[in-house]
């Protein structure tokens, strides 16, 4: 199986099955000199843990990273980062009733016809489980970025048709893990927290929309053509399991717009060059403007749901039905966040290194 490296000078492996002894990844291109220990990592792997509230699977993982390599006194060492995080609470006999029925919704049927086989064991490397590296790697990532005041958040949008009001970055920072369901807006996280519970007990689950936004970002990031920093954008959050659709800025509304609509006017500010607007989402020509760069990522519904569903038996070639057991969250969005953030800061970091506003040489100093 190939795929399992993302970037191209701040570079991760992920490896690792839901099922299996471990998970984790492999960082390759973090500079020297970039202080760092577990604590900074497991501070974002905490946020992504299952078991945590209402709206996650009750399957209880620790998570508890542990980096091998690549650090030395307490300081990247400008060698490959391997970090492991061990799997605990398994219970693959849950998934021994369904192995010769495909989920529907889910990687099952396309594994078997790419190839021949699977670990159908919570669905092997096509869980969610995998975004365990990701977001270890990803918190590096937003170490490194930190040191040039880049920031980044991520909240839950919208959660089942229902829609937070527009809040300041400050405002969603301060009130985005005061929720299980990671929106900023509390009036519409109750809501959202209703919807789920109702849902869960008819065995249903519900999708929603994950916006991000970064600050800082200097003007000139980016390469045109087919590596535009959108692109790669989109590339990174499209490749998270369940996102089904990526927009940046105006996003979709843009083909409802006019041109005197859609474009940002430019104009000086505090002897800086600015727009008015932000319609582009922080980037034009696949570089970046120097304004916030927001974006969004659609979210579908869990497809493990309780629900009787109309499935196939590849062993016979009958049509049957299935009911999937085991434990699942009733909702994606809330525990992609981080996740989300941390593909976010993988892009960033990689395309600062490639466009040499980070020059590795010179972190120590």
């Amino acid at each position: 199986m190939a795929g399992n490296v993302f970037g191209q000078m701040f570079r991760i492996t992920t490896w690792g099955e839901s099922h299996g002894r471990a998970v984790g990844v492999v960082v390759d291109g973090l500079p020297a000199g970039l202080p760092f220990s577990e604590v900074d990592i497991q501070k974002e792997l905490d946020r992504r843990r299952p078991g945590q509230s209402e709206v996650s699977t009750p399957r209880h993982e620790a998570d508890r990273v542990e980096i091998l390599s690549g650090i030395f006194e307490g300081m990247s060492t400008g060698t490959p980062v391997s970090m492991l995080v061990w799997n605990s609470d398994a219970r693959s006999s849950a998934y021994d009733a369904i192995k010769d029925t495909p989920r529907p919704g889910h990687a099952d049927f396309t594994y078997m016809a790419r190839y021949g086989m699977r670990d159908h064991r919570g669905g092997g490397r096509s869980s969610a489980r995998e975004t365990i590296g990701r977001v270890a790697g990803g918190a590096l990532a937003k170490l490194l970025l930190s040191r040039f005041g880049i920031r980044i958040v991520g909240h839950v949008l919208e959660l089942g048709a229902i829609r937070a009001k527009p809040l300041s970055f400050e405002e969603i920072l301060e009130n985005v893990e005061k929720t299980p369901v990671r929106c900023a807006d509390l009036d519409a996280a109750g809501k959202m927290l209703e919807k789920v519970s109702a849902l869960r007990q008819e065995g249903d689950s519900i999708g929603g929309i994950v916006e991000l936004i970064i600050k800082g970002v200097p003007a000139g990031l980016g390469e045109p053509v087919f590596d535009r920093l959108d692109a790669d954008l989109a590339k990174a959050l499209m490749s998270i399991p369940a996102v089904k659709g990526f927009e940046i800025g105006a996003g979709f509304e843009a083909a409802r717009l006019r041109g005197s609509e859609m474009n940002d006017p430019f104009r000086i500010e505090d002897g800086k060059i600015t727009t008015l607007s932000n319609n582009a989402g922080g980037i034009l020509g696949g570089i970046s403007t120097g304004l916030d760069i927001v974006c969004r990522a659609a979210v579908k519904p869990t497809p493990s749901i309780g629900k009787v569903q109309q499935t196939v038996d590849l062993k016979t070639l009958e049509n049957t039905e299935i009911a999937i057991k085991g434990r699942h969250d009733p909702t994606i969005p809330p525990r992609m966040v981080p996740v989300a953030e941390a593909m976010v800061a993988l892009v960033l970091a990689d395309h600062m290194l490639r466009s040499g506003f980070i020059n590795p040489s010179t972190l120590l100093k």
